[in-house]
Formats: structure tokens, sequence, C-alpha cells
């Protein structure tokens, strides 16, 4: 292998639509095609082309951002990216977005299924948390605690792509998503197969410390303001609740999910083994 430092190639930008050095009033910002998750930022572009499972579309890069990629990844990249402009790939994200002049076009990681959930690991479901910065963090979040997956449904809930994968920061590599048609008809198949469903919600009857977990189980998260829905609460074994000791006894939920998620990983592995 050469010691040469890593000199990315400079190939001709072809920009999405309109001529060459203008901004168009309504330039493409994300591909419209369902199959290709749009990734953008240091955390997310890294980890995306550190993961073997990614098959990698388009990788755009300023050249100051592809040289300090050849620096983290060595070279050759696992991906040769193409020399752009920081307004290039500003074109392509939603305004304000902070790419640090890294974008990548990728396909969707392979997804598991209700039948190949293993259980070994806490499962988190989200039910119908809409906002891609909540879930990215609790994404993030589920990555620090090795969550096996997160279960969400098609409808009100964010596509694990662009504003959602820059707030996981790179926590989408190591956590699937399920996407279901219906939760609660997926939590039941689950409870079928013996896992334990504990929602977490303000008005839990319990404080979640106090409720007796184990393996193999589904943390199941609400939206803020609406918590659980009814359906879903009837799905569940047991409803938990975070009990704080300061004025304020609501949180975010992606900070709810942060603290539940080390209360349920450190009270599952206290359980004696079968």
């Amino acid at each position: 292998m050469s010691d040469r430092p890593f000199q990315p190639r400079k190939p001709r930008f072809q920009r999405p639509h309109g001529k060459p050095g203008r901004r168009d009033s309504q330039p493409r910002r994300f591909s419209s095609d369902v199959e290709t998750t749009v990734l953008y930022g240091w955390h997310p572009v890294v980890e995306a082309l550190r993961n073997g499972k990614r098959e990698i579309r388009r990788l755009l890069a300023t050249e100051n951002s592809a040289t300090r990629l050849g620096e983290e990844l060595g070279t050759p990249l696992p991906f040769e990216p193409e020399i752009v402009r920081p307004h290039d790939i500003s074109v392509l994200v939603e305004p304000d977005a902070v790419h640090q002049g890294l974008y990548l076009e990728a396909t969707p990681l392979p997804s598991p299924t209700l039948d190949t959930l293993s259980g070994a690991r806490v499962v988190l479901a989200l039910d119908q948390i809409t906002d891609p910065h909540n879930v990215g963090a609790i994404v993030r979040t589920a990555a620090a605690f090795g969550v096996e997956a997160i279960i969400t449904t098609a409808r009100h809930s964010p596509a694990a792509t662009g504003v959602l994968a820059k707030s996981a920061s790179g926590g989408l590599e190591h956590v699937p998503f399920m996407i279901v048609r219906n939760l609660s008809d997926s939590l039941i198949a689950l409870g079928k197969r013996g896992f334990q469903l504990i929602g977490l919600d303000s008005s839990g009857e319990n404080d979640l410390a106090d409720l007796q977990l184990r393996l193999p189980l589904v943390l199941v998260l609400g939206s803020e303001g609406k918590g659980l829905r009814q359906r879903t609460r009837d799905c569940c074994d047991a409803i938990g609740r975070l009990d704080m000791p300061g004025e304020i006894k609501s949180l975010n939920v992606s900070n709810a999910a942060a603290i539940s998620l080390y209360a349920v990983t450190k009270a599952v592995a206290r359980q004696p083994a079968d």
C-alpha cells in the first residue's frame, strides 16, 4: 500500500436540476426513491461507511472532508467520493442542516421481523413519536444501551433518514428499525411469544424501578403530550413511570428513553440466567 497521503479525485459534479452554479428555486433535497436512505454529517456518514451491510450508492464530500475521511478510515476509502463545494450539498438537504461537507445515499439496512427477534436484548417500541430529532436522539441512546431493534409504524413516524439520522449520530448503523402496520397487533404477537411488554407513561401505576423485569422485554414509549394511546396501554403487561424528586415531573421523550433504558437494562442484567 502506498504511503502517499490520500488525494481525493475531483470529478465534474452534476447538479440534480438547473444550470451549473445556480441555485434552483426549488432544489431537490431528498431522493424520492423510498428505497434510498439519505445521510449527512460526520458521524452518520462515517458509521455508514464502516458498516459492511450498507450498499452505498453515492457519496459527496468537500475536499477537506474527503481528506479527513481518508485519515479516519484509511485508503482506499470504502466508496470513492465525488468532490464538491459545500453549497452543492446544501441544496440537497433541508435548510440550515449541518452537513459538515458530507452527503451519502445508500440502501436501507436489513430489518428484523417479529419472528426473528431474539429477545436476548431489550426491544424498543415507539407509539406515534413523530419528531425526527427526538427519534434520532432515542436511536443514539438505544445504540449506547445495546437495544436489539426499534419497532415503529409506517404512519405517524419519521423516516430513518435525513434529520433523524443526523440526530442519531451514527446510531442507525447499530439499531435496526422494524416498520409494522399496526403497533398493537405487533405487541400482542410478541406477548404471545413470551415478551414482557412494559409501557412508560407519567401516569403509570408503578415506579419503573419497582417492576419485576426480565427478558425478553419490549419497552414501549409514547409521544410527548399524548403519551401512550389507550389501545397500546391495554397491550402492556404493566405501565411504569419515572419518579423524580424535583419540581418538574415530565421529561422530553428522548431524555425519558435514556433514563428508562438505563433502569431496564440494569434490572434485566440482575436477573439470574436460566
